[in-house]
């Protein structure tokens, strides 16, 4: 097939190193959970969801921008936007209608809704966590279309955490149980493809030149 001689071509453009990395991270990524963030004002805040996606495997984070709209703080993500996909929507309408056509249930993840316990929490379910705004949480619109409402046990007198130490708390332990489990939770064979791809043309320099000069001799 041409685009896997073309894929084999340019990864003998990454050092050994390089390519068993790709290899490594990509065998831990899964589309079975996935984020949304609705109208997070701080930057550093959505900045850091995306950050701990990387870190737990979690491959897309669905950004809602109905009300803040902002660019990504790199110094916080530390470079995890290059490798986790971003969608973004201009309405919370949208960004539920793709998740739901796509099979995903929505969890809205919130401390003050009657609700499942993070340690009860069913990982079998392909799964969207919504995380809200700092002051206001998620819309009513969101709670109007919730699957399920999680909540993170706690017995301190503080009744909230900041968001993204909730998404972190959430996705280490629901990804952590996931790969204890037996369900089929990796990339299908054509989106490990699809990554490699990517994942070298953010790498490599001149990647443009080097199609053009591939395809020439071919």
């Amino acid at each position: 097939m041409q685009d896997l001689k073309l894929l084999q071509y340019l990864e003998g453009y990454l050092t050994e190193n390089r390519r068993q990395r790709f290899q490594s991270v990509l065998s831990q990524r899964t589309k079975h959970f996935t984020v949304a963030i609705e109208d997070v004002y701080q930057l550093h805040n959505t900045s850091a969801v995306i950050r701990s996606c990387d870190v737990f495997g979690v491959q897309e984070v669905n950004i809602i921008e109905e009300v803040n709209s902002k660019r990504i703080d790199r110094e916080i993500a530390m470079g995890a936007q290059k490798w986790v996909d971003l969608k973004r929507y201009n309405t919370v309408r949208d960004c539920l209608k793709n998740l739901k056509q796509e099979g995903y249930q929505i969890v809205a993840t919130s401390p003050h809704a009657e609700g499942c316990n993070l340690g009860a929490f069913d990982i079998s379910k392909k799964s969207c966590f919504f995380f809200g705004r700092e002051t206001e949480g998620l819309s009513q619109q969101v709670m109007d279309n919730a699957d399920c409402f999680l909540n993170i046990p706690m017995v301190g007198f503080t009744e909230s955490l900041n968001i993204s130490v909730s998404a972190a708390i959430i996705l280490q332990h629901v990804t952590s149980q996931l790969r204890q489990s037996d369900l089929n939770w990796h990339l299908s064979e054509a989106e490990l493809i699809e990554k490699r791809f990517d994942w070298v043309r953010k790498t490599i320099k001149d990647y443009e030149a080097i199609v053009e000069r591939y395809l020439a001799d071919t």
